[in-house]
């Protein structure tokens, strides 16, 4: 999941999760007001009217409204969800033309948080440790991070926060567009993880003229999501490319048939954290080289860093130690 196309893919397939990053109103006919570009708060939520009509099933208006609530508290989730460690392993299997599989790939990485900065560290590879000069290698790099961002000067500083910032309202503009590219329909309840959740489908619709560029990319997907309905989270998703997809100049084309696939899990009573990942991925970058490759990600040993507890794994709680 390394490939740059993959990653615009995947950026492109979680957007349609992250409806209306925007405060939501109670009442379905009054428009959400726009954020400042300097808002950094996260604004107090109300739970949508969910009363079902005469045919039993949410309106498209009442679809977007909780889809904008589950947004918002996806951005409070993210706050909280930098104040953890965890362990990441992931499989990649290459395949031939005919979908069988060629090579192996497994490799385990450390995520963590430096100033701000989510970062990986390689920790194995095939369920094997490093040896000790890549282990050297990985230090080395996590040492630059931290010694770059110690001597930042505040020109840099102001710089890279103006930067996060106009990336967030860009965020803000292309999930309100998202809203507006997609008919969505209330399918059942399942349980997730022994929670109940909502299950809706997102279609494209008919005639949606994207405003944004990076718009372009939504009528090529679909999709299912489950959302938690205690806390309105994103429980699980599974996407889905409906036809080819060409991105950038290179002209990377992501195939029909690309998939990714997510679970979530509720951690320590406050924050919702990726539990698993399967994907299918399979594209052709400047008409020349292909990746085909399917895999998954698994998630784990989260550990909390910024408060007072450590957690370590889904739920299990112990003293503080310190970063």
């Amino acid at each position: 999941m390394k490939a740059r196309g993959f990653a615009l893919a995947l950026l492109l397939l979680v957007s349609l999760t992250s409806l209306g990053q925007q405060p939501a109103s109670a009442a379905q006919d009054k428009a959400p007001a726009s954020p400042s570009p300097t808002e950094t708060s996260v604004p107090d939520l109300t739970v949508p009217d969910l009363t079902p009509g005469a045919d039993g099933k949410l309106s498209a208006e009442q679809m977007r409204e909780l889809f904008r609530v589950v947004a918002d508290k996806d951005l409070a989730n993210d706050k909280r969800r930098r104040d953890y460690t965890f362990i990441e392993r992931e499989v990649q299997r290459h395949l031939d033309g005919k979908g069988q599989t060629k090579s192996t790939e497994v490799k385990t990485y450390e995520i963590l948080d430096i100033y701000g900065e989510q970062t990986q560290r390689l920790i194995e590879k095939d369920d094997k440790p490093l040896d000790a000069k890549e282990a050297a290698k990985e230090e080395e790099k996590i040492q630059k991070i931290i010694d770059k961002r110690k001597n930042e000067s505040d020109e840099d500083r102001k710089r890279r926060e103006e930067k996060e910032i106009k990336e967030r309202e860009d965020d803000r503009k292309f999930v309100r567009e998202v809203a507006d590219a997609y008919d969505f329909k209330l399918v059942g309840t399942e349980e997730v993880n022994g929670r109940e959740s909502w299950v809706i489908d997102g279609e494209p619709r008919p005639g949606y003229e994207p405003q944004m560029k990076d718009a372009k990319f939504l009528p090529k997907f679909h999709g299912r999501v489950w959302i938690d309905k205690g806390d309105l989270q994103l429980a699980k998703m599974d996407i889905e490319a409906i036809d080819t997809v060409s991105v950038g100049w290179v002209l990377a084309r992501i195939h029909k048939g690309s998939r990714f696939m997510l679970q979530q899990t509720r951690v320590n009573d406050e924050v919702w954290l990726p539990e698993h990942v399967t994907f299918k991925f399979d594209a052709r970058v400047a008409l020349l080289k292909g990746y085909n490759v399917d895999g998954d990600q698994e998630y784990r040993d989260y550990k909390k860093f910024r408060t007072s507890a450590k957690i370590v794994g889904v739920g299990e709680v112990k003293p503080e130690e310190k970063p």
